[in-house]
């Protein structure tokens, strides 16, 4: 059975820092890209980082650079995402994907999803 299991999220002050975790299994890992998302209420669903497992190549939006750290656990097939200095406009619904990316692209392709974790930054 493919699982994806997000933990981590909570409250926390602005300023502060969160690690969110997304564990992975049932699926070949080391042929995946593994991609954070996240969704506000009333608001689209972005994308936020991503990770290509047998490349090592990651991705950050351009907004959360300087602010927002991928990094990955092979031997535990588990995604991080390290987030500093959170605002109030972090707040949000956390999930993570992996998928299968085209050739030419380092993430992509989702087709696995997690259930999400909430992260809420008070101001």
């Amino acid at each position: 059975e493919v699982q994806l299991v997000e933990s981590g999220g909570g409250l926390v002050q602005a300023g502060g820092s969160l690690t969110l975790s997304c564990a992975a299994s049932g699926f070949s890992f080391e042929d995946h890209a593994i991609g954070w998302f996240r969704q506000a209420p009333g608001k689209e669903r972005t994308g936020v980082s991503c990770i290509n497992v047998n490349t090592g190549g990651t991705f950050v939006a351009d907004s959360l650079k300087g602010r927002f750290t991928i990094s990955i656990d092979n031997a535990k097939k588990t995604v991080y995402l390290i987030m500093n200095s959170l605002k109030p406009e972090d707040t949000a619904n956390y999930t993570c994907a992996a998928g299968v990316p085209k050739p030419t692209m380092m993430c992509g392709g989702y087709d696995y999803w997690g259930r999400g974790t909430q992260v809420t930054v008070d101001s």
